[in-house]
């Protein structure tokens, strides 16, 4: 628990300094002010990110990496000296609230539940590996064919791996998911602020969503699991978006927060690929942009989107060999270490066929009618049930509501519609291709929760006090959903890792060789953990297209 305490430390060190030298640019360049402590962090987040991916095609991510980062977040220190002490001066001056005390509470339990509990089967599969192989090569060509899912490709290993310490700690450490989930806590805790305005705004059902998921994941955030990072992604671009909505005049007819978010989007894009609709939201700042003819800062903003998706792609043709992986159809580049097209085509029929519980690719083709009553009979909870049946009867009001108000040329509606498109369209593609429950979770809590927001607003119109009355049975069902977090934080309190954080599982390996260097895969299973590497999940029939492993692989 301290290593991720020292962990995040690091990591907030670097991120705001990166986020404070964006936020001036963004000042100067636009006028904008960006101060708030969590956004400074986002925005660091997604830099070193891109930081990372960019210096993995040239080198390993390791010491070399973080010692180039840290001087230039030092250079950063030492250039706006005068300024960052101005500017936490006033921080400084709320250090002691009640927020400042909840907030390190929060720090304190995710730090816990980080250290600690159940490490994910993808994880010791191929997250583990995958971080791996950043460390100790940055990126390989044709790494995709030693195990497919290194094609995946998402960006958060490559954040991983930068903030992995092994290089210090003699432990890689995976503490990117819990700190995707403290980032969104924060976010979350801005709900306060309807208790003292007596008003409940969609933004805060956003938050009650948010907060449910986050209750669901503290027994796994010790995975480094990209779902993870995902999700919280995308509960913070919608929360952020309404908050922006709800702001005052001045900021909300302001172009530059819509743009940045949606530049956030293209950062979860490359997280992972499906989170790809939630960039229904640019329609809103480039319909702005270019009615008011300003050129130059569209520019400016598909540079950022550019600067934010290239090195995750290039990454991707690398490994791959295929721009967007698992899509063969989309094959652009004739390169030697390509994953065979049946390869590529079988794991796409894989992924949907697992989401839809069929377990059988030949299958793909099958229609919805015929695999949706068995998905929903055998692979959901309760709860789940209920909520995909709250989706439908959402998703038919939210028709009803649209059409209504576009018929009524109701267009101060228009930003709502928006938002709900996002999250529509980012529901139905999850439930048509893959639906597993993880791979969902913020469209299927967001799309039920913000159209009963909507409807909770439009018949509370003034009724200030059923709002605080709202606000305490809010209040009462957190409890009740954290108290079995409670008996099983008892439970996992009792392991020993108040020192060091839990490591990767630990797996009996058989060994092969590929043009005489020793590769490794599992006695049993397909998992093979973090320790034994490199690694594949069974003997794979490869050969190096040069004289070592950095040239990359290709099959025979």
């Amino acid at each position: 628990m301290l290593t991720v305490l020292f962990n995040w430390f690091h990591i907030v060190i670097t991120t705001i300094s990166l986020g404070y030298v964006f936020a001036k640019g963004i000042d100067k360049k636009f006028h904008y002010k960006i101060n708030r402590f969590h956004h400074l962090v986002a925005i660091g987040l997604v830099i070193a990110t891109v930081y990372a991916q960019v210096f993995s095609l040239f080198y390993k991510v390791g010491l070399v990496a973080n010692i180039l980062l840290l001087t230039t977040c030092a250079g950063i220190v030492v250039r706006y000296r005068k300024q960052i002490k101005a500017d936490f001066r006033n921080y400084g001056k709320h250090i002691i609230s009640v927020k400042s005390v909840v907030f390190i509470g929060i720090v304190l339990i995710w730090a816990f539940f980080t250290s600690r509990g159940i490490i994910h089967y993808d994880t010791d599969l191929y997250h583990a590996q995958s971080i791996r192989w950043i460390e100790e090569y940055g990126v390989i060509p044709g790494l995709g064919n030693l195990h497919v899912r290194f094609a995946y490709n998402s960006a958060v290993f490559a954040l991983s791996a930068l903030f992995s310490m092994k290089f210090l700690l003699g432990q890689s450490l995976h503490t990117i998911s819990g700190f995707f989930a403290l980032l969104l806590s924060v976010s979350v805790l801005n709900i306060g602020k309807s208790w003292r305005e007596k008003c409940f705004r969609l933004s805060d059902f956003a938050r009650i969503a948010a907060f449910y998921y986050l209750t669901m994941i503290c027994d796994e955030v010790v995975s480094p699991a990209s779902d993870y990072a995902i999700m919280c992604t995308i509960f913070y671009l919608v929360i952020e978006w309404l908050a922006v909505l709800e702001a005052p005049k001045e900021k909300r007819d302001s172009i530059v927060p819509y743009a940045l978010l949606c530049v956030g989007g293209v950062f979860a894009v490359s997280l992972k690929l499906t989170a790809g609709l939630i960039l229904i939201l640019i329609i809103k700042p480039a319909y702005m942009l270019i009615r008011d003819k300003r050129w130059k800062e569209i520019a400016i903003y598909l540079s950022m989107g550019i600067i934010v998706i290239a090195p995750w792609l290039v990454r991707t043709v690398l490994i791959s060999g295929y721009l967007l992986y698992p899509f063969p159809a989309l094959d652009l580049f004739d390169v030697d270490w390509k994953i065979p097209a049946v390869a590529a085509t079988l794991d796409s029929a894989e992924i949907k066929t697992w989401g839809r519980a069929i377990f059988d690719a030949s299958k793909v083709a099958m229609p919805m009618q015929e695999w949706f009553p068995n998905w929903f009979s055998t692979t959901l909870s309760g709860t789940e049930k209920l909520l995909i049946l709250a989706d439908v009867g959402a998703l038919l009001v939210f028709v009803v509501v649209a059409v209504y108000q576009l018929l009524r040329k109701r267009w101060e509606e228009l930003d709502f519609i928006l938002v709900m498109v996002a999250v529509t369209a980012s529901y139905l593609f999850w439930q048509i291709s893959a639906p597993l429950m993880r791979y969902g979770y913020s469209h299927v809590l967001l799309l039920v929760v913000l159209m009963a927001g909507y409807l909770f607003n439009r018949f509370t119109v003034k009724r200030q006090r059923f709002h605080r009355v709202f606000y305490v049975l809010v209040i009462l069902v957190a409890i009740v959903k954290l108290i079995p977090l409670y008996s099983y934080a008892f439970s996992v309190g009792k392991q020993p890792f108040y020192l060091k954080q839990k490591d990767y599982g630990r797996y009996e390996s058989v060994v092969y060789e590929i043009n005489g260097v020793s590769f490794y895969y599992p006695v049993e299973g397909d998992r093979i953990g973090y320790e034994t590497f490199p690694s594949s999940t069974r003997k794979m029939e490869l050969e190096f297209r040069g004289e070592s492993i950095r040239e990359g692989f290709k099959k025979k």
